[in-house]
């Protein structure tokens, strides 16, 4: 089963403040929603969202960096 995962670090590479979800992306993406809404005025905060396959890939399906959102997988809603 797949684990979203939403990622909060207040700096690129720096520790990072994680919420899991097996199975469930959407409260993973309200998550990841949530925290860019609160603390994305510090252009030094990432957050991503991202889901680990149980084979080990991870796959970064949005992260929000310095006033913009990347979307790394096309047709990825939100």
């Amino acid at each position: 089963m797949t684990l979203y995962r939403a990622i909060l670090r207040f700096e690129e590479d720096c520790p990072a403040v994680t919420g899991e979800w097996e199975g469930n992306d959407a409260v993973a993406r309200s998550t990841y929603k949530a925290w860019i809404g609160l603390y994305t005025h510090d252009p030094a905060v990432v957050v991503q969202f991202v889901a680990d396959e149980e084979n080990g890939v991870r796959r970064v399906l949005r992260k929000w960096v310095v006033d913009r959102e990347v979307v790394t997988e096309p047709g990825d809603p939100l």
